[in-house]
């Protein structure tokens, strides 16, 4: 470990750097979510048809865009530290959230949407950074502050970004690149590197830098891809929310923008009670493979009570078990970092990241596909909680892998062939 994170409260500060970093991000991004439509409908002339084709564009771009720059950033990481990676990421942000505020046509606006998902890669970097400076036994509760930090976004962000763009649809992304730069501007004073030079990669590999290599990198470390596989499944399923959830409250219960608002709220209280609070205490008391089947069997009982929820306080009832999924994805990057070198941390980080991408490249189109096909009027049976079945049915999946790869003799076979860099 770098000796100016030995100090607890130099590394407690550097921890609060990344769960800065990573809220703002999402605060950001969250925050233009509500006027971007509308600024894409007034550049398109005010077709919501066409902005709808653009939105769809923007969307598969910037999942598109995130799977192949996730794994460079981290290889950059590995070889250069940290720091540098992740400073750089917080100006180009700002520099880019400016860019979009500026852009007078769609063409425009769709690079700058192209460029923030270049520089959003950068929560690669931060997982890697947790992994450097925390012990293996408390990886698990930091990712799940990491996870607060993304429920706190999501309850804050849109709310905050609706405000500003009844104002006006550009100061949402004024207000972003204002956060971003302040981050910024406290990252340079504040974060220290955590990857010392002895440890890093000795020369930066482009065969790990690009996606195709990175999720080949995976292969490398039997235990790793197994879980890397749980990790894809958890967020692929997770993709049910944005895809549908507007759409299939709407039709089930007759919700408008509000109601649907009011909820997603509270989803992310309950993320963020979920992450912060039960987490580290969870982790730390029944171990990382207990956290991980326990996310995943509530995952599953969740999404299946929300596709059969003929009422609205089912379906109520059925958020808190859904929202316990939390558990999962901590617990298996926890599981992940013990398996991997510090050297190779980012590029694994990296690869993670990118088959996060490809789930938001895959999942809109498989939910939302699944709800319209049924209820539409050629559907052998009306099931419009089918994109939840299908959700509750990858969970399933991951749940069989993740307790397979996760066996203590299976565990203690993946530590003895994990592979020096």
């Amino acid at each position: 470990m770098s000796p100016t994170l030995q100090a607890p409260r130099v590394r407690r500060a550097a921890l609060a750097f990344i769960f800065i970093t990573v809220l703002i991000d999402f605060l950001a991004f969250g925050l233009i979510l509500p006027g971007l439509p509308h600024l894409v409908e007034r550049l398109a002339g005010g077709s919501a048809a066409t902005a709808a084709y653009w939105i769809a564009v923007f969307g598969t771009a910037f999942a598109a865009i995130q799977f192949v720059c996730s794994p460079v950033l981290g290889a950059l990481s590995d070889r250069f530290g940290r720091r540098p990676v992740i400073l750089l990421s917080c100006l180009g942000l700002a520099v880019d959230f400016v860019f979009m505020a500026l852009a007078d046509s769609l063409p425009w606006l769709f690079i700058g949407r192209v460029v923030s998902g270049v520089f959003s890669a950068s929560l690669t970097t931060a997982n890697a950074y947790i992994a450097d400076v925390t012990a293996p036994e408390e990886r698990a509760r930091s990712y799940g502050i990491v996870g607060a930090a993304f429920g706190v976004g999501l309850v804050l962000g849109p709310v905050l970004g609706g405000q500003l763009s009844h104002v006006d649809a550009r100061l949402p992304f004024w207000f972003a690149a204002g956060l971003t730069m302040l981050n910024f501007c406290y990252g340079w004073f504040v974060l220290p590197e955590s990857l010392p030079p002895e440890r890093r990669s000795l020369k930066f590999d482009w065969s790990h830098a690009n996606p195709v290599g990175s999720l080949m990198l995976l292969k490398r470390y039997p235990q790793v891809f197994g879980l890397a596989a749980v990790i894809f499944l958890v967020n692929l399923a997770q993709y049910v929310y944005p895809s549908v959830f507007v759409l299939f409250a709407d039709y089930r219960f007759q919700w408008k923008e509000d109601t649907v608002g009011w909820v997603l709220g509270l989803v992310g209280v309950l993320s963020v009670v979920v992450n912060a609070l039960l987490i580290g205490p969870g982790v730390k008391r029944f171990g990382e493979r207990a956290a991980l089947l326990f996310g995943l069997g509530c995952g599953v009982l969740g999404f299946a009570i929300c596709g059969v929820a003929d009422a609205v306080a089912v379906f109520m009832l059925a958020l808190p078990l859904c929202t316990l999924l939390a558990f999962a994805g901590p617990a298996a990057q926890a599981l992940v970092t013990r398996q991997v070198d510090a050297a190779q941390q980012g590029r694994i980080q990296g690869a993670l990241t990118s088959l996060v991408s490809v789930a938001g490249i895959v999942g809109p189109a498989a939910f939302a596909g699944s709800f319209g096909y049924f209820i539409g009027v050629d559907a052998p049976v009306q099931l419009p909680g089918a994109p939840f079945f299908i959700a509750a049915l990858f969970l399933c999946v991951g749940m069989r892998v993740a307790w397979r790869r996760t066996r203590p003799a299976v565990a203690a076979a993946g530590e003895t062939a994990t592979e020096p860099t």
